[in-house]
């Protein structure tokens, strides 16, 4: 059964790369900070070639990556249909941010405006390296341009940094 979920209201946290066992479960890849985050979340929205599918989830962590037994995916043949399906979950599960922060979801798509004027280019992603985030911005040229305290203004509404 397909649920008609308004995509904004939805956020992806995840990827079913692969099938574990013989007992339907499957791997998860986790795309949150901390590996093993995504099990905090219930239910999880699956988008499914249908449309999107509320299912419960029982996982755990299993060496370095995320195992999951997801609801009507009892055995691995059926757990194998799941392949490179997206996890999403509502966003009102996810945690409360504070004034100036941002999800990297929030920002991509937003115009990179410099100081003098010039646009540098659109935020297609985001990379973590460790010392700070780096804004990955394509226009005339891709830039690599990093995410720290020199970024004066953030307006969500205008869509531009």
């Amino acid at each position: 059964m397909a649920v008609n979920y308004d995509h904004g209201a939805t956020v992806v946290v995840g990827r079913i790369c692969g099938v574990f066992g013989v007992k339907g479960e499957v791997r998860v890849q986790d795309y949150s900070r901390q590996n093993g985050n995504i099990l905090d979340y219930e239910p999880w929205v699956l988008r499914l070639e249908d449309g999107w599918v509320e299912r419960r989830v029982k996982g755990r962590l299993h060496q370095k990556g995320v195992v999951c037994q997801i609801e009507g995916y009892e055995d691995r043949d059926r757990a194998r249909t799941l392949m490179d399906v997206d996890i999403a979950v509502s966003e009102d599960q996810l945690g409360t941010l504070e004034p100036g922060e941002y999800y990297w979801r929030q920002l991509e798509g937003l115009e990179v405006i410099n100081l003098n004027g010039e646009n540098l280019g659109k935020v297609e992603g985001l990379i973590e390296t460790g010392a700070n985030d780096v804004m990955v911005l394509q226009g005339e040229r891709e830039r690599l341009i990093p995410y720290v305290a020199g970024v004066t203004q953030v307006d969500l509404d205008a869509g531009r940094i």
